[in-house]
C-alpha cells in the first residue's frame, strides 16, 4: 500500500495525471517480479529437482509487451490463444519452446504457424485433432501436442467464466458418452501426442474444486499410459485459474497454498514422472495494477454525492456490466495525490460513459470526493486497463511501470502511450471517409 501512494502522489507530481491527462494505469514492477518468484518457489516445493516446469502466463489477462518481457525475464514463458497474443509473446523475446497455444477456434494456419515455431498446442477437439493430423504429416515441427480435455467438475460461483461445466466449450468433455474411450483411442493411435491439458479453475472457483479438476486429469493421464503400454504422456498442462481476493490488500489464496493441497490431492503428479505446465493470468498481475482518475465533477442526485471520473465502462467493463460479480475497491486521494482523509460519506463513483449504468462503485462509504481529487481503482493489473472497450471514442489511458529509484522515491517507464485522438479516428476509417459514398 506505502508504494502504491508513493506511486500516485508522485504520477501527481509529474504530471502523469492532470488535467490534460485525467486517467491512467500503473503497474507495480516490484509486485510483478515478487509474485513471478512466489510462483516458482511454490511449485518447486513439490516437485522433485530436475522436473520439467513451465509457467506460462495468461497473455489475455494483460497483454502488453513490456509486462510480458519482465515475466520472461522472471522465468515465466506465455500461453496464448490467437494469432496476436502470439506475436505479442514473439516481440516480448519469449521462445516457442516457453510458449503454449490454447484457443476452442484455431485456424489452419494459425496451427501451422505453430508448428513451424514449435510451440506446444493443445487440441480443442476432435476436428482440431484431424488438422494437426493432416500437418503433422507435412510440417516439420518440434512442438510438443496434446489435447484438452474437460472433467465437467462444474461451475464455480460466476458461471461465464466457468470452464469445467457439463456444457462448457473448451475441451473434450470426458464424461459425454463415448467421450473418454474417443481420447484414450487418440493417443494410442498417435504416438506424437505427449501431453494432457485442463483448466478447471477461474475466479470464483474453490480450490477443491480446482484440484478434482486436476486429479480427474491426471487419473486419465495414467490411464492413456497404461493402455499403450509406455510413458506416452509425459507432461501435464494444469492450466491455471487461482482466484484473486478483491476484498482487501491480502494476496489469499497463495501458489504455495494451492500447490501443497495438489501434492496431497494427486501426489503422483508430483512425484517426477511427469512435467508441469500452468497458465496462471489473473493471479500473477491483478493485485499490482491500479487505475487512477481525476475527479472532473461531483454533484448529488436523490440526495446522495456523485463524483464523475474519467474511469468507467471503457476500462472496467466487466465491473460495470457485473458489478455483483466484480466489485472494486476504490482508494481516495486528494488534488496532490495523497491519500485523502475526512469522514466516510456514501456517495457513487461514476465514469465518463454516456449511459446510467457506467459506476464503478455505488453507495460506496468514502472520505468526500472533490473536484479536482482522484480516485485509485484497485486490483486492476489484469483484465483491466489492458482491455479497452472503446465505448463513445473513450481513449486508451497510458500505462506506466514504477519501481522505488533507490533514494526514497519512485520512477516510472512507459509501458503504452496513451491513445492520441488521431489514432483513434484513424482506427475508426478516418482514412477511408468517402468509401462508403463511392458506393
Amino acid at each position: 500500500m506505502a508504494r502504491r501512494d508513493d506511486a500516485v502522489r508522485t504520477a501527481v507530481e509529474q504530471g502523469l495525471l492532470g488535467p490534460d491527462a485525467p486517467l491512467a494505469g500503473l503497474l507495480d514492477v516490484t509486485g510483478i517480479r515478487d509474485s513471478a518468484a512466489a510462483l516458482r518457489a511454490a511449485f518447486d516445493a513439490v516437485v522433485p529437482p530436475g522436473t520439467p516446469v513451465l509457467h506460462a502466463f495468461a497473455v489475455k489477462a494483460t497483454p502488453l509487451v513490456p509486462v510480458l518481457r519482465l515475466l520472461r525475464e522472471a522465468g515465466i514463458g506465455a500461453e496464448v490463444a490467437s494469432p496476436g497474443e502470439l506475436a505479442l509473446a514473439r516481440a516480448a523475446g519469449v521462445t516457442p519452446e516457453c510458449i503454449v497455444l490454447d484457443s476452442p477456434a484455431k485456424t489452419a494456419a494459425e496451427l501451422r504457424r505453430a508448428l513451424e515455431l514449435g510451440v506446444a498446442v493443445n487440441a480443442d477437439s476432435p476436428q482440431e485433432l484431424s488438422r494437426l493430423d493432416e500437418l503433422v504429416r507435412t510440417v516439420r515441427t518440434d512442438s510438443p501436442l496434446g489435447i484438452r480435455v474437460n472433467p465437467q467438475t462444474g461451475a464455480g460461483s460466476i458461471q461465464a467464466l466457468s470452464t469445467a461445466t457439463a456444457t462448457s466449450k473448451f475441451g473434450v468433455a470426458l464424461r459425454d458418452e463415448g467421450a473418454r474411450e474417443w481420447v484414450v483411442r487418440a493417443y494410442a493411435e498417435r504416438p506424437w501426442l505427449t501431453r494432457l491439458h485442463a483448466h478447471s479453475g477461474s475466479q470464483g472457483v474453490p480450490l477443491s474444486l480446482m484440484a478434482r479438476g486436476i486429479a480427474e486429469t491426471y487419473a486419465l493421464a495414467e490411464e492413456i499410459n497404461r493402455h499403450v503400454g509406455r510413458r506416452q504422456i509425459d507432461t501435464i498442462d494444469i492450466g491455471g485459474g487461482l482466484h484473486v481476493n478483491f476484498g482487501s490488500d491480502v494476496t489469499t489464496p497463495t501458489y504455495a497454498q494451492y500447490a501443497r493441497l495438489l501434492a496431497e490431492a494427486v501426489p503422483g503428479l508430483f512425484d517426477g514422472r511427469y512435467g508441469l505446465v500452468t497458465e496462471f493470468g489473473r493471479s500473477l498481475l491483478a493485485k499490482h495494477g491500479t487505475l487512477v482518475a481525476r475527479v472532473e465533477y461531483t454533484k448529488s442526485a436523490g440526495g446522495r454525492a456523485v463524483a464523475v471520473t474519467h474511469a468507467g465502462v471503457q476500462v472496467a467493463v466487466r465491473t460495470v456490466y457485473a458489478p455483483a460479480s466484480w466489485p472494486l475497491r476504490i482508494a481516495a486521494y486528494d488534488a496532490k495525490g495523497r491519500p485523502k482523509e475526512g469522514t466516510a460519506v456514501v456517495q457513487d463513483v461514476a465514469g465518463p460513459a454516456c449511459f446510467a449504468g457506467d459506476l464503478l462503485a455505488e453507495a460506496r462509504a468514502l472520505p468526500l470526493l472533490e473536484q479536482g481529487d482522484h480516485v485509485a481503482v484497485l486490483d486492476t493489473g489484469a483484465y483491466y486497463f489492458a482491455h479497452h472497450y472503446a465505448y463513445n471514442s473513450l481513449a486508451r489511458p497510458g500505462v506506466y511501470g514504477y519501481a522505488p529509484d533507490g533514494d526514497g522515491g519512485i520512477r516510472f517507464a512507459v509501458v503504452r502511450e496513451p491513445q492520441s485522438v488521431e489514432e483513434i479516428v484513424a482506427e475508426s476509417g478516418g482514412g477511408r471517409a468517402g468509401a462508403l459514398s463511392e458506393l
